[in-house]
């Protein structure tokens, strides 16, 4: 896959930020379809930084009630990549 296919777009949160900051992991809205080796390859092509360890998770949506029923919220998966010490990645 294409590097910038695999990685959709940085997670800025609170919790991403603080995470960035204190421990070096960064995390990513990622593809579907992307494996680890996917996300570590995008990262080391699109950031220029060394990659220690790349954790996935999939975030199923929560179901939304309207006035018609429930509307299903979309499926995400997000990758939370830990990044070598001496190397940083600017998001901003």
């Amino acid at each position: 896959m294409i590097a910038t296919e695999v990685i959709r777009r940085p997670i800025i949160t609170e919790k991403a930020n603080a995470a960035a900051s204190d421990q070096n992991r960064y995390t990513f809205e990622i593809d579907a379809r992307a494996s680890k080796t996917d996300v570590k390859d995008a990262v080391i092509a699109l950031y220029k930084v060394r990659v220690l360890d790349v954790s996935v998770v999939n975030r199923r949506g929560e179901d939304r009630r309207n006035k018609f029923g429930l509307i299903p919220a979309k499926t995400t998966r997000r990758a939370v990549v830990r990044v070598h010490p001496d190397d940083k990645i600017e998001l901003f």
